[in-house]
């Protein structure tokens, strides 16, 4: 048999490029200096070194980060466009029941990044250092202490809902495009308080510039021991963000293992791991079946938070 016999005779995916064939994006939902973005950036030149390939970051914000999750999902299925996907993506399956794409059933899970707390912190001129000063103050202001946040569901929304109906209080909810800019307000003292992840919130914290009144994981924050948890003060309570990595339906199988492997490779490196250790975050590795059952379970969770509090999309 003559050598384009042989080509034609073999399998179909044998005789596709190896992958990566070229350059890999990471499309994130929201814009720069955000916590998806930071972790999207945290991630992406280790893997580029285990690829092999440029690993390039693409921000693409709006609609609660449904456009960018449309774009992946709408991309070609060969493992050169991912999403950074967090809470917001499993939030969002319930906040918005008429979409036009599916997470759950459109993009693939393909690995863990990294979990984060978010942290309670106040702008200096607040006179709250803790918990329960914060609900005492609330309840004595109620609907007024200005609380930012990264927009109608997004974890530290739900976290804000979640607080306010464990805690008894009304606060004034201020959304904004994204936590860069409810950050930026908080410092300037134009809001008062956030609920936000600790990579994006960790550098202001050590700075001075922002009071850590408390975290929001099961456990106080390897990063911030001396901050109590909310459940310390609220048993019970627990909020927190995660990041990831997905991909298009139809993804070949093992190019979503390769990708998996890379990732977990990279989180075993005590140069990232020192990172995200320092941004107050923990690595999440593992399989990709085990990235798929924790989304489970989030959106489970997520959709009670959603329903108790009622919320809507903004």
């Amino acid at each position: 048999m003559g050598g384009a016999g042989l080509v034609a005779a073999l399998p179909p995916r044998l005789l596709a490029r190896p992958y990566p064939a070229s350059e890999v994006r990471i499309i994130v939902g929201f814009p720069r200096g955000g916590p998806l973005d930071i972790a999207a950036r945290i991630i992406a030149p280790p893997l580029s070194a285990r690829l092999g390939v440029p690993v390039l970051v693409e921000n693409r914000p709006g609609a609660s980060g449904n456009n960018a999750t449309r774009d992946v999902v709408r991309s070609a299925p060969d493992g050169g466009t991912l999403i950074l996907c967090g809470p917001v993506n499993a939030i969002n399956t319930t906040l918005f029941p008429n979409l036009d794409f599916d997470f759950a059933r459109d993009i693939i899970p393909v690995a863990g990044i990294a979990r984060v707390p978010l942290i309670v912190e106040v702008h200096p001129s607040l006179p709250v250092r803790s918990v329960p000063e914060l609900i005492s103050h609330a309840q004595a202001r109620p609907g007024t202490v200005r609380v930012a946040y990264a927009g109608v569901g997004t974890p530290q929304h739900i976290a804000i809902e979640l607080f306010q109906h464990m805690a008894g209080v009304q606060l004034a909810l201020v959304p904004y495009p994204g936590s860069a800019q409810a950050l930026a307000d908080l410092m300037e003292g134009r809001a008062q308080v956030m609920f936000d992840p600790a990579p994006s919130s960790m550098p202001h914290v050590r700075a001075g510039r922002l009071v850590p009144v408390a975290t929001t994981g099961p456990a106080r924050a390897e990063a911030l021991p001396e901050v109590p948890t909310v459940a310390e003060a609220l048993p019970g309570y627990e909020g927190g963000s995660w990041f990831g990595l997905g991909a298009p339906l139809g993804t070949p199988e093992e190019t979503v293992a390769r990708l998996n492997a890379a990732v977990n490779e990279a989180l075993a490196d005590d140069g990232v791991r020192g990172e995200l250790s320092r941004l107050g975050g923990s690595p999440m590795p593992g399989s990709e079946a085990a990235f798929r059952d924790f989304i489970i379970s989030e959106t489970t969770r997520y959709a009670e938070i959603i329903r108790i509090a009622a919320i809507q999309p903004g």
